[in-house]
């Protein structure tokens, strides 16, 4: 505003100077106007003087103005500081309860992860424990052994001792009986020889049979060892072979929506499949674990089209499940109509039929056990075959030598207990019955076709890469066998046979008696036990022989 009052301020000036100019140009002609332009020029003075006062207060106005503007500029911009100050100290305590949370929730998982660890230790310790008590109960059982090594040599020297004095009182009872009897020399010696081997054979009968009855309770004492031994060391990874599925996931995010809501989804599915599932710390698996090996198999079909679905809830769980059942009893009934058809068998029941098929899901060692089925019945059959035996007898048998097996889950029983009563069930022959109860040598094999279906069993079972390790891995072990028995002093020669089950071992007799080999057998069990990972047991067979060889000429 100032600077249009200066502008007006500086025309004025320009029009009083062009209104002086005419008025002295014309001063002569014109004196009435020159007195009337003065007029204008005093009142343009007041004028522009009032002007310049306008001015003036108005350039103060806005002096006034600009302060009031810069202070209020100014308040404003420290309310605004203010208000950023505020949002930037929520923020702040916002982040700061954020992280507070987040350790919180680490230092919960930390102690978590340290109750799992410690867990873990105390599992450990126990069977730390365990293994020092067996430690020390081979101890006590080697001490009993080097025991029972020192009272034979003792029994050893009493008999030498026994001997020696048998001499002598015979020596005595020859003088003697020469001057009491009227006998002669030949006739009392006969009569006493006689009459000491009739005492030798009662002594010698009556320890034989005290060393076979301590024979015997030892020899049952050291099966149960052996056997428990086996169990122990086999036990884990066979529950873990026949009891568990694994499902692999595609992200972790899927095993909180297969356990739904308040875990809703992970009990309708337990409950409609009777298997339980475990979900872990394990990275995208989820593992089912269940004893029937059908219903553990309709588990994991229905969880995998589950996943691929993406639909999982209670409703849709149990509408998947009775699909699965549907299409799984399905295959189990064609796999068992299969194998029935290429063996060319006939006029088997149905219901064994479809227990057949349930051996499709059944292993035993890694081998699937219809496969391992299949397997002994073209066996037996060609044997069979090649003997002039009875074809269809032995390719029956050996098809349904397992089917106990299919029900060995549920109920209770060896599977050739559960065999034989499920093969007189449905109606089978005499002779099938018998291969089922003999294959495991059992009972007393009483025909060819028997004998045939526990060979072809064994074969199937034994040849490298049929159950659980490869070849390579089986030529190993089989080496490391022999290399540990090869390595006692005394030894001539070992074989391992039957897969491995059983080592024999050929002693030098010249260095080892018949008692030692009793005490290298235990030795080399006790090396086997301690150095070799193997399922079942292993038998160790000591032979030594002795022949002397004479040429009459």
């Amino acid at each position: 505003m100032l600077n249009s009052v200066i502008s007006a301020v500086s025309t004025g000036l320009v029009v009083l100077f062009c209104v002086l100019s005419l008025a002295l140009g014309a001063a002569a002609c014109f004196f009435v106007l020159q007195k009337t332009s003065k007029n204008k020029i005093g009142s343009a003075k007041e004028e522009a003087d009032k002007l310049k006062e306008e001015a003036e207060r108005l350039k103060e106005e806005a002096k006034i103005e600009a302060r009031t503007l810069r202070k209020e500029a100014l308040l404003e911009a420290k309310e605004e500081q203010q208000k950023l100050r505020a949002e930037i100290e929520e923020k702040s305590r916002a982040k700061a309860a954020e992280l507070e949370k987040e350790v919180r929730e680490r230092s919960h998982e930390l102690k978590k992860s340290e109750a799992r660890i410690i867990q873990k230790e105390e599992a450990l310790d126990k069977k730390n424990e365990a293994l020092d008590k067996k430690e020390q109960q081979l101890d006590q059982k080697r001490e009993g052994v080097e025991k029972l090594k020192q009272d034979i040599l003792k029994k050893e020297a009493d008999l030498a001792g026994i001997e020696a004095e048998l001499g002598r009182a015979h020596e005595k009872m020859l003088a003697e009986l020469e001057k009491v009897s009227e006998l002669t020399k030949q006739e009392a010696k006969e009569r006493l020889m006689n009459a000491m081997v009739e005492d030798a054979k009662k002594d010698a009968a009556n320890i034989v049979r005290e060393i076979e009855n301590n024979a015997k309770e030892d020899g049952l004492k050291k099966a149960r060892e052996i056997v428990g031994l086996a169990i122990q060391k086999c036990a884990t990874d066979h529950a873990s072979e026949i009891t568990v599925s694994v499902v692999a996931l595609p992200n972790e995010e899927l095993k909180g929506r297969i356990i739904g809501r308040v875990g809703r989804n992970i009990r309708a599915l337990e409950s409609a499949t009777g298997v339980d599932l475990v979900i872990d710390d394990t990275p995208d698996v989820v593992t089912l674990s269940g004893f029937d090996p059908v219903r553990r198999e309709i588990a994991r079909i229905t969880l995998e089209k589950l996943i691929a679905d993406g639909r999982i809830h209670p409703a849709r769980i149990e509408d998947m499940v009775e699909r699965v059942k549907k299409d799984v009893e399905a295959g189990v009934k064609e796999a068992g109509e299969t194998a029935v058809f290429d063996m060319g068998i006939f006029g088997v029941h149905p219901e064994l039929i479809k227990l057949l098929g349930r051996l499709k899901y059944r292993t035993s060692y890694g081998q699937n056990v219809l496969k391992h089925s299949i397997e002994v019945a073209s066996l037996a059959g060609a044997m069979a075959a090649e003997l002039g035996a009875d074809i269809k007898i032995a390719k029956r048998a050996g098809l349904l030598h397992d089917i106990g097996k299919a029900v060995d889950s549920t109920v209770e029983g060896t599977h050739i207990q559960l065999g034989v009563d499920l093969a007189k069930k449905y109606k089978e022959s005499q002779e099938v019955i018998h291969c089922i109860a003999a294959h495991h040598g059992d009972i007393q094999t009483d025909t060819i076709e028997a004998i045939l279906v526990q060979a072809a069993d064994a074969i199937s079972g034994a040849r490298p890469g049929a159950r659980r390790e490869s070849v390579e891995n089986y030529v190993k072990r089989l080496e490391k066998l022999e290399s540990i028995a090869n390595s006692f002093t005394g030894v001539e020669q070992s074989y391992a046979i039957q897969a491995g089950r059983e080592i024999r071992v050929i002693v030098k007799p010249n260095e080892v008696d018949d008692g030692a080999t009793v005490f290298l057998a235990k030795e080399i069990a006790h090396r086997l036990e301690n150095e070799l990972d193997y399922p079942g047991q292993i038998k160790v067979n000591v032979i030594r022989e002795l022949r002397s060889v004479e040429f009459a000429k």
